[in-house]
């Protein structure tokens, strides 16, 4: 899964003297003077090794599943208060406390709490220039590179210095200084760093610095120090449970992108164990329904072998099996025929149905016409009562009568074999049950 680190430029900071002072810890960034200006990015597939990096616009940037914006450390503020109980109103909340401690109008300021902070809780709260991220955020998406999170490159934690060069004509030493009280920025030209910091033989301590500041790094603290590259040390962001996207700047999603917001969301490395769950249990899934499938191709075999061998049994000048229900009835058929016995479809079975159900008051047909399974009768003076009467009593016997231009077609009614045990009153195929005696009494009329 590709993450794609965007990197703001800082904003300008002047001295007393009016001179702008920007670190030079970053990606080879130089101070952006609008927002339309490139970004500084680095691509990884894997979270720890990079793909690529290097300086394009917003349009140009390369796609990827995830897209983490990082500020840089002088623009992003920490506060720690007991947070209050107000619920949707935490924002406004929040300005009311800090309004005395800022040096801004809170109006102007956007507030991200510490991730799991609920109301009550003694927090930090993540502080920075609400118009200027909104506008680098807008501008990003602007250019379809749609922002998932907001991570700063420092955060409160175990202890952790990192020494970086600042100043762009006299570099000059400086220390960013993480720990559980804080988050600060120390010069290292003056005493005030080696009171605030804790003896450089803490065990607890990690210690790291540019290459360029390493040399100079290891001097002062009087320790070795840990080669971080600035992209080395951007990478730990990924892991970073702080995302400042928050209140008013929350992500909104929607459609497409709602479902690819789910999808980065469950591609993250927490939902790892979920990923590889629900791949078992469509592995398991799939091994059932094949084991499945082979278990009634293998039932239908044995059924299929069991009717070629009651065939072979049953009829033995039959000597291969290649379709054992059609052979069995065109067996069974010349064997009624050798018999003199009529079948279902043969014109004596068509009459006598034809003699059982003929109406009363219908004398002796005029005409008909006969082919195998089917008896057509002319319906020349035949009154709808008495189609109706004929359509009935043939239906009782298993037969079905289709009145249509002028004539009446009598043939043997399909019938389903799952609707009946039996095969019900359309099982008999030769109708000698039906009254004979009347039958070819009627016949012999006609």
């Amino acid at each position: 899964m590709s993450t794609l680190l965007v990197f703001l430029p800082p904003r300008s900071r002047l001295r007393a003297q009016g001179r702008a002072v920007q670190s030079t810890e970053g990606l080879g960034h130089t101070p952006a003077t609008a927002l339309n200006s490139d970004y500084d990015f680095l691509l990884t597939g894997d979270g720890q090794h990079i793909l690529s990096q290097g300086t394009q616009s917003a349009s140009q940037l390369p796609h990827a599943d995830t897209v983490i914006v990082i500020p840089a450390d002088s623009d992003v503020a920490w506060q720690r208060v007991q947070l209050p109980k107000a619920g949707r109103q935490m924002r406004a909340a929040l300005a009311g406390m800090l309004e005395e401690s800022l040096l801004d109008d809170p109006e102007h300021l956007h507030f991200a709490l510490e991730p799991g902070a609920q109301g009550a809780d003694l927090a930090w709260v993540a502080l920075c220039e609400r118009n200027w991220l909104q506008q680098h955020l807008s501008t990003l998406e602007a250019a379809h590179v749609f922002v998932d999170r907001v991570t700063p490159l420092s955060w409160p934690e175990s202890p952790r210095g990192h020494f970086y060069t600042t100043g762009l004509d006299t570099p000059a030493l400086a220390l960013r200084w993480s720990h559980p009280d804080g988050v600060s920025t120390l010069p290292l030209n003056g005493g005030l760093a080696r009171q605030l910091l804790p003896a450089a033989t803490d065990q607890d301590t990690l210690w790291s610095a540019t290459p360029e500041a390493a040399a100079a790094a290891e001097a002062w603290l009087g320790a070795a120090v840990t080669l971080l590259s600035p992209a080395q040390r951007a990478l730990r962001v990924i892991d970073s449970p702080w995302n400042l996207r928050q209140f008013e700047l929350a992500q909104r999603t929607r459609g497409t992108r709602t479902l690819r917001q789910f999808y980065r969301s469950f591609m993250q490395r927490e939902w790892q164990a979920v990923r590889w769950g629900l791949a078992g249990l469509v592995l398991v899934q799939l091994l059932g329904l094949n084991l499945l499938a082979w278990q009634q191709r293998q039932q239908l075999q044995t059924r299929q072998a069991a009717l070629g061998k009651t065939l072979l049994e049953s009829y033995p000048r039959v000597r291969a099996v290649y379709d054992a229900p059609t052979q069995m009835r065109r067996e069974t058929d010349g064997l009624r025929a050798m018999a003199g016995r009529p079948g279902a479809h043969d014109l004596e079975s068509l009459l006598s149905a034809a003699a059982t159900a003929w109406p009363a008051d219908r004398g002796p047909m005029d005409s008909l016409s006969f082919e195998p399974g089917r008896l057509v009768l002319s319906a020349v003076g035949w009154s709808e009562a008495q189609i109706q009467e004929f359509r009935s009593r043939l239906r009782s016997e298993g037969w079905m009568l289709d009145a249509s231009e002028g004539k009446l077609t009598l043939s043997r009614a399909r019938i389903d074999p799952r609707n009946s045990k039996d095969g019900g009153a359309g099982a008999r195929v030769d109708g000698r049950d039906n009254n004979n005696s009347s039958g070819k009494d009627k016949a012999n009329k006609t």
